[in-house]
């Protein structure tokens, strides 16, 4: 995905989230806090200085009761029996610099976990984990490469095969190892 196309996603999201904010009445400020979000953050968040966290858009998708795929890509899920997302269709969807997020089932509509591919590129090892928290849970399982996940202070490697459940409450990140990129199915409930 370009850099304009990136640019042009991000200031979708932020409109989609203005809109919803406006729509029921509530000044991004009340938003913030009563998500426990900083209002400082926040407002970085709606001007586009600053990209929404997954996390952040879970529990904003959450508040307004929309549904996550909708939030992010503005498409309006509408199969209710199965989806089938073929190798290759799933739409992207990058939300930080480092971490590549693919929709694995966006068009299924009131899903009850919201499944993803996720690639941390190579970069992340050179950085500190960035944690984040969202309300529910979430199911990690690497596919590919090594990973490094941190949850509520304790941190483990990854790899291949291995897999991870866990409360998205507790402060959670991760980071790809060896120099290479990590590729794993996340599950957010």
């Amino acid at each position: 995905m370009s850099d304009a196309s990136k640019s042009e996603t991000m200031r979708d999201i932020i409109n989609r989230v203005r809109v919803l904010r406006e729509i029921s009445n509530i000044s991004a400020d009340d938003l913030a806090k009563e998500l426990g979000f900083d209002p400082i953050e926040y407002a970085a968040w709606e001007s586009g200085e600053k990209e929404f966290s997954m996390g952040a858009l879970v529990e904003i998708a959450g508040y307004f009761k929309v549904d996550l795929s909708e939030l992010i890509t503005g498409l309006t899920s509408k199969l209710r029996t199965f989806c089938i997302t073929r190798a290759g269709e799933a739409p992207e969807v990058s939300r930080r610099p480092m971490y590549t997020y693919w929709n694995l089932a966006y068009n299924f509509h009131r899903k009850k976990c919201d499944p993803f591919m996720v690639e941390a590129s190579s970069d992340t090892e050179k950085n500190p984990i960035a944690l984040n928290t969202h309300p529910g849970q979430e199911f990690n399982y690497v596919v590919e490469g090594r990973l490094l996940i941190s949850v509520g202070g304790r941190e483990s490697e990854l790899g291949p095969g291995d897999c991870i459940y866990y409360d998205s409450t507790e402060p959670h990140g991760m980071k790809a190892l060896g120099g290479k990129p990590a590729r794993f199915l996340a599950f957010v409930l």
